[in-house]
C-alpha cells in the first residue's frame, strides 16, 4: 500500500468507528447507562474529530483521488459524492450542537437533535465507506489530485 491509500484506508476506518460508537452510544443512552452513553458518545466525536484531520491533511498535503471508474459512471459518482459531502458537513454541525446541548444539560433537546444527528451520521459512514469502495476498491487507479479538481473535473 502506497501514502495514496493508506491514509484514504485509515480515514475511513475512523469514520466507520465513529459511527459504531454512536449505535453503541444510542443503546446505551436507550438503556438509561447515561454515564457509559456520555463516554462512548465522546469517544465516537473523538474518532470523527480525528477523520477530520486525517482527511484535511491528506486533501492539503496529498490531494484528492479522481473518479478511476467509466466515464459513464462519472456523473453519478459526483452526484454520490457531493451528496455525502454536504451530508457530513451538515452531520457535523449537528453533531457539535447536539454535543454542546448534552454537556449544556438541555437533555430535552439533545435527544431531540441526538436522533436526527446520529441517523445523519450513519448515512455519512455509509456513504463514505462507499466512495472509499468506489476509488479505491472496484475503480482504482484514478490521480491524487487537489481537491477542487477532483469535485468539479478541472
Amino acid at each position: 500500500m502506497s501514502i495514496y491509500t493508506i491514509v484514504p484506508t485509515i480515514s475511513t476506518c475512523l469514520i466507520v468507528i465513529s459511527a459504531v460508537l454512536v449505535a453503541i452510544g444510542w443503546n446505551l443512552a436507550a438503556k438509561r447507562k447515561l454515564d457509559a452513553h456520555k463516554k462512548v458518545m465522546l469517544a465516537g466525536a473523538v474518532f470523527a474529530a480525528l477523520f477530520f484531520i486525517v482527511y484535511v491533511s491528506r486533501t492539503i498535503f496529498v490531494g484528492n483521488t479522481e473518479w478511476g471508474g467509466p466515464d459513464s459512471l462519472k456523473p453519478y459518482y459526483l452526484v454520490f459524492l457531493l451528496f455525502h459531502i454536504v451530508l457530513a458537513t451538515v452531520a457535523a454541525v449537528f453533531g457539535i450542537t447536539t454535543i454542546v446541548l448534552g454537556f449544556k444539560e438541555r437533555y430535552a433537546k439533545h435527544r431531540q437533535w441526538g436522533r436526527v444527528t446520529s441517523v445523519m451520521w450513519f448515512v455519512t459512514a455509509i456513504t463514505g465507506a462507499a466512495v472509499y469502495v468506489l476509488l479505491y476498491v472496484m475503480y482504482p487507479g484514478g490521480h491524487t489530485k487537489p481537491v477542487f479538481d477532483v469535485i468539479f473535473g478541472w
